[in-house]
């Protein structure tokens, strides 16, 4: 087998370097270990030790490798090249010392060494002249002839380092093989970082908040604009400029005069996202109102509704938020209304936000949407003329992800995001998603993401987790989970429409294809930036997302 080559495959930046090392390769004995390039930094220098040879019952020898003409002068000073003028000075013999010296430092410093009480080995070192020859009476006060191996001692290079190694140091004991597999060990390193998805994520964070800021120039730009509808499709960073907006507006931003403003939604997680965000400004920048239109219509003063009670929601609280709207004084209406998601708003629920506005001829209106989200069987617009800006580039991410459900965008986008890991599909038959959803949220804790990254949704029922923090926490402490960082989240694809996390396993917990699937699961598949697994029957998620989305993400033919 021939000795341990640590690295197996090292690389040279000189030819003597290389022939050498190649030499003691072949020579050395299946107990030896060969280190080539080694580099060490203490508190005096940085050193470049060219091999180190371990050899078992001898000791531990740095060799320091000279190429091409090397001589001693008169004085005893070592130089290198040959001809007038062509020759510079050297310093093998200290070289190699400094590096015996240095590394035994580091080696008997390190805890494994301390704590295995070992007592002091043999260290040695010596010079390697790969191409000149020395006499065999050669001598210098710091080096015998048996410390300097010239081009004629290289058919027998490892004996003589091992005679070498005997010779010095003769009042220590001579290493065995587990001290020298130590010496290995300690030069590994330790408690070195392992690769991290986390890190990963963190960089790409870093540079999606940038590009969204850079997009917030738009602001700044149709400023001028008082009825502007955003479209964009999942990850273009709607949510984030809707947010700005809001938060500029309020405290006139762009020498433009400070405004009441009022920032809505529909769905409560993104209304919660929304207030933890603005609650970390300054109070003074912070609109008027933020919530879900629901919200809106409690503080006008309407009653609660039964969760259940659908005909409510949809018609007779916008009925009844329209007439209470009308009775607002001055100081209680808005500016500005900005609307995020706005494809969740209804017909009917227009009126009452109009109505809202000081000025209803001119007031701000800033609609934030994308049509192909539109997952609740419910369609309205405004009924006035809005500008239209379109965001045609995926900020938040990845390309494996934004590639996925590319086909089920409003628009072509550019995929900004960054590159990460490939998006998994796990075959299941629908009664079996949950389980293997499970599964998966282990294998992603078990891949280093932190439980606080990864949230497990479901296009159908409820998972188990979802009801019984529900049950126990009500809405609001549910919803609280979402920024728990040691908490998985579950929820439905329904609720986590505007909120992302970095890892998301997407269950398709459904039998067959429901009204809006193909929205459903385009916005599922929009909820993670980084890592994404799906879970369900392929032939369901084949005919919820079409052949492309299909093949995207690698879903087989057939049944699982």
């Amino acid at each position: 087998m021939g000795a341990r080559l640590v690295p197996v495959e090292p690389s040279f930046t000189t030819e003597s370097e290389r022939m050498v090392w190649e030499r003691l390769r072949i020579q050395l004995g299946d107990d030896a270990t060969l280190l080539a390039n080694l580099r060490l930094t203490d508190e005096e220098k940085d050193h470049e030790l060219d091999l180190v040879v371990l050899l078992p019952g001898a000791g531990i020898v740095v060799v320091e490798v000279k190429g091409g003409s090397v001589s001693v002068d008169g004085t005893g000073a070592w130089r290198q090249g040959s001809g007038p003028g062509r020759t510079r000075r050297i310093w093998p013999v200290d070289q190699a010392m400094a590096g015996k010296h240095a590394l035994r430092k580091y080696v008997e410093a390190d805890p494994r060494w301390r704590d295995s009480s070992r007592t002091r080995v043999r260290w040695a070192h010596g010079v390697v002249t790969a191409y000149s020859r020395i006499a065999d009476d050669f001598a210098t006060p710091e080096c015998p002839r048996w410390m300097v191996h010239d081009a004629d001692d290289l058919g027998r290079l490892a004996e003589r380092l091992r005679d070498s190694a005997l010779r010095q140091e003769s009042g220590f004991r001579v290493p065995d093989e587990d001290d020298l597999d130590l010496v290995v060990e300690i030069l590994r390193g330790r408690h070195l970082p392992a690769p991290s998805v986390v890190a990963e994520a963190d960089e790409r964070e870093d540079r999606a908040d940038r590009l969204t800021q850079e997009q917030a120039l738009l602001l700044k730009v149709t400023r001028l604009l008082r009825r502007v509808e955003i479209r964009g499709g999942a990850g273009s960073g709607k949510t984030v400029l809707a947010l700005t907006q809001a938060k500029e507006l309020t405290r006139g931003a762009y020498k433009q005069p400070t405004q009441r403003v009022a920032l809505l939604c529909y769905s409560m997680g993104l209304a919660a996202f929304l207030t933890r965000e603005v609650a970390a400004v300054k109070r003074q920048h912070q609109p008027a109102f933020v919530g879900t239109f629901h919200e809106l219509g409690r503080r006008w003063g309407a009653p609660d509704g039964d969760r259940t009670d659908s005909d409510f929601w949809e018609n007779r609280l916008p009925t009844l938020m329209a007439e209470l709207a009308q009775g607002l004084s001055d100081r209680e209406k808005f500016d500005a209304i900005v609307v995020d998601e706005a494809q969740d708003f209804a017909q009917s629920w227009w009126t009452p936000l109009l109505a809202a506005l000081r000025d209803p001829d001119e007031g701000g209106l800033y609609v934030y949407s994308d049509e192909n989200q539109r997952i609740f069987p419910r369609f309205g617009r405004p009924p006035i003329e809005l500008v239209p800006l379109v965001l045609d580039h995926n900020l938040r991410n990845t390309t494996q992800i934004g590639q996925a459900f590319a086909p089920l965008t409003p628009m072509r986008m550019r995929l900004l995001g960054g590159d990460g890991p490939e998006v998994t599909f796990v075959p299941c038959a629908a009664e079996d998603a949950l389980d293997t959803a499970d599964d998966q949220v282990d294998l992603l804790l078990e891949e280093g993401w932190e439980p606080g990254h990864v949230a497990l949704l479901t296009t159908g029922s409820r998972h188990p987790m979802q009801v019984d923090q529900t049950e126990r926490r009500g809405y609001d402490g549910y919803w609280e989970t979402f920024w728990d960082a040691e908490e998985v989240f579950y929820g439905t694809v329904l609720g986590c429409k505007g909120l992302e996390r970095r890892a998301v396993v997407l269950c398709v917990n459904q039998e067959d294809v429901r009204d809006r699937s193909r929205e459903r699961l385009y916005v599922g598949l929009s909820r993670a930036t980084d890592r994404l697994v799906v879970v369900g029957d392929p032939g369901v998620v084949r005919e919820m997302g079409g052949d492309e989305v299909a093949r995207n993400l690698g879903v087989p033919t057939g049944k699982p």
